[in-house]
């Protein structure tokens, strides 16, 4: 086996679980909390831990690494020869200081606040450095320090309440920022406090586009947290569509937008518990709502628009494990321009799972080095990446082993 190789669970399925039981009690987590965090049952993982049932596959493994963050690979499968590092230290490079500014709280009003409209042009700025920056982790990273502590300065010097519903608003997108940021980084309880105090002064600004911003990304947190947590993340996403439909008649844009891509999320969430009816029920809504938005229009947190519908329809293709239906609809998505570089760079790993679900593989691999071309920063933290990668790195195809293996040294897989 080479030094670059995928680790063999099967190798010694008792080691792997025992390493797993070690591990998961470092970490102080339960066989229950270990369970939901990777979607099975606690019985399921104690047959695992206790090497009554066969390791579980590369999908799984990289699951249960991801929730006991391990930092190499193999120190949970008991290789040594065969280091691939999943997470790299500390995140991040700007993530402490991004911690840092959110969970200060400054008491002291010595402090002289931004006026609004500053606030204002330096968030729009901001957004605009996300999707234009291929490493945009780093483009925001190194704003949001001052971008949080001003908008909370903002919130505790506002006279009237008016100003501070205007102020609360300003700092709920801030948040929703921090949010893009802090993602697939080490710190899953600094996600939580971003997401939850983005939804708190969302609604203490009673503004509808900002409450739906909020819900948005509030709903993906759920999500990503596992299977268990799709129905709150629904319960999230129907309340904050309910909340939007009346004012959809004459709504502006950005509210459109925002409840278009609410919609979508009740399809994406569907799709990934294969209800392929409601699935493609909630696209085809959302495509509706598309269509009325200018043609040249994109917003600037969801990326939701006319041209990233097609994107939309790959990601269900591929969440129903449709191969031919996602290959088919990444080739119709091609003909639209994702002007977003990490939501390109996103897309293009969707078109790589809905190939590899194909059997197409080196045009997989093809997809993968275009959203690496992207942005960089998408395709290093992206799990679903990192997966097909490490497949991939044990081609039999010699040719599509060593595109494989490159890429995954450029994003920091392989250990040197």
């Amino acid at each position: 086996m080479s030094a670059d190789a995928t680790p063999d669970p099967y190798a010694d399925p008792l080691k792997f679980g025992q390493r797993v039981q070690i591990i998961r009690e470092r970490r102080g987590m339960t066989q229950t909390q270990l369970a939901g965090l990777i979607g099975i049952s606690p019985h399921t993982l104690r047959k695992i831990e206790n090497g009554q049932q066969k390791a579980p596959g590369l999908e799984m493994v990289l699951r249960i690494a991801e929730a006991l963050r391990v930092r190499d690979l193999a120190d949970l499968t008991g290789r040594p020869e065969a280091h691939v590092d999943l997470f790299a230290g500390p995140g991040h490079p700007r993530l402490a200081a991004v911690r840092a500014a959110i969970d200060s709280f400054p008491l002291m009003a010595d402090v002289e606040p931004p006026s609004v409209r500053h606030l204002e042009a330096r968030l729009h700025a901001a957004w605009k450095a996300r999707h234009a920056a291929e490493n945009h982790r780093e483009a925001i990273g190194k704003l949001l320090p001052d971008l949080i502590r001003d908008a909370q300065v903002l919130v505790r010097h506002a006279d009237s309440s008016a100003d501070r519903r205007s102020a609360q608003a300003l700092l709920s997108q801030t948040y929703s920022l921090s949010q893009f940021f802090v993602a697939y980084q080490p710190d899953a309880s600094l996600l939580w406090r971003v997401a939850e105090r983005g939804m708190v002064a969302a609604q203490e600004s009673e503004d509808p586009h900002t409450i739906g911003v909020a819900a948005w990304l509030l709903a993906q947190a759920h999500r990503d947290s596992g299977a268990r947590h799709f129905d709150a993340a629904d319960a999230v996403n129907a309340e904050a569509v309910r909340f939007l439909e009346p004012l959809l008649p004459d709504a502006t844009e950005d509210v459109l937008a925002i409840a278009g891509a609410l919609q979508f999320e009740l399809g994406y969430t569907a799709a990934r518990r294969r209800e392929t009816g409601a699935a493609w029920r909630h696209w085809d809504k959302a495509n509706t709502m598309a269509s009325r938005l200018p043609s040249g229009y994109y917003h600037a947190v969801t990326s939701f628009s006319q041209a990233i519908m097609g994107a939309h329809a790959v990601t269900v293709a591929v969440e129903l494990h449709q191969g031919g239906e996602s290959v088919r609809q990444a080739a119709m998505a091609d003909q639209s321009v994702i002007k977003s570089r990490p939501r390109r760079a996103r897309h293009r790993i969707e078109e790589a799972r809905g190939y590899q679900l194909d059997n197409q593989r080196d045009t997989a691999v093809a997809s993968l080095e275009k959203a690496f071309e992207a942005a960089p920063e998408t395709i290093r933290y992206n799990g679903y990446a990192k997966t097909i990668l490490l497949e991939e790195i044990e081609s039999t195809q010699a040719a599509r082993r060593r595109r494989a293996a490159d890429l995954a040294a450029k994003i920091g897989l392989l250990a040197a």
